[in-house]
């Protein structure tokens, strides 16, 4: 059975290739292999924007984002209209990644907040929906969200790792709710009782690579391949079918993603 599946987070311009063995051709031929007919290539910073965009102008089923991850420091800070620069590019189908996270810093975030709602401004003048990294920062992310309109671009919260309280209420808000390959963890008890509960027409899965490769790869280095142990695993969880997941969370990619082209 063919079947087409869609790596809604990675991050080729960081594949640690001599782990895998191959160059980026030969990690997308894999990824091909598997079912992944398309990608989207996600920014963390102002340096690494324009080796992202040239990877999705490369690649016709490759898409880009722009963005600061909230845990990058020390760079370029862009305004909103950089980002809306940037941002005006047909490849380009997406704001992100952007959002809050409390685990890796501490003390005075308010610039974090801060860059969180330029992103959110800027998604919302170009009307490209926002890829929202999140984590131990729930009541804030949501009070921004709400603050300044998210949910008018709507957008992802990707590489979801909360409870379900927090996963509805971006539901309310317009977002679809991402998996990566934590939900295959032993540990990840809490994270199975989201996937069990997310409407499909509103899921979306990724890998996140070369980040949090998913079981039985756990501990090595990531790769788009691998976003079907993902479909796999959910299909299980939820009584689902390969074919069926892989054809609903490619379709809603696709609707949420308006400027992706087939």
């Amino acid at each position: 059975m063919t079947i087409a599946l869609v790596d809604s987070h990675c991050h080729l311009d960081r594949l640690d290739l001599d782990k895998l063995g191959c160059d980026l051709d030969g990690a997308l031929n894999t990824a091909a292999a598997q079912g992944i007919s398309h990608m989207l290539c996600v920014c963390i910073d102002m340096n690494n924007v324009a080796a992202v965009k040239a990877l999705a102008h490369r690649y016709p089923n490759v898409y880009a984002s722009v963005g600061v991850h909230p845990s990058a420091k020390d760079g370029h800070e862009p305004e909103v209209a950089e980002l809306l620069q940037l941002a005006d590019d047909p490849r380009v189908v997406a704001i992100g990644e952007t959002g809050l996270d409390y685990h890796y810093n501490k003390g005075d975030l308010e610039w974090q907040r801060e860059r969180f709602r330029r992103h959110i401004r800027a998604a919302r003048q170009c009307g490209k929906p926002l890829i929202i990294h999140t984590r131990d920062a729930k009541a804030d992310t949501l009070r921004i969200m709400e603050e300044e309109g998210a949910s008018a671009p709507g957008g992802v919260m990707h590489c979801f790792t909360e409870d379900w309280p927090m996963a509805a209420r971006a539901l309310e808000l317009n977002f679809y709710i991402s998996f990566s390959g934590i939900v295959t963890f032993r540990n990840a008890e809490t994270l199975r009782d989201v996937a069990r509960q997310v409407p499909l027409e509103r899921m979306l899965i990724e890998t996140d690579s070369p980040y949090l490769a998913p079981m039985p790869h756990r501990g090595k280095t990531n790769q788009p391949a691998y976003v079907r142990h993902v479909a796999e695993f959910i299909a299980e969880l939820r009584g689902e079918t390969l074919a069926s997941i892989a054809d609903i969370t490619s379709a809603n990619f696709f609707r949420l993603f308006k400027n992706a082209g087939r």
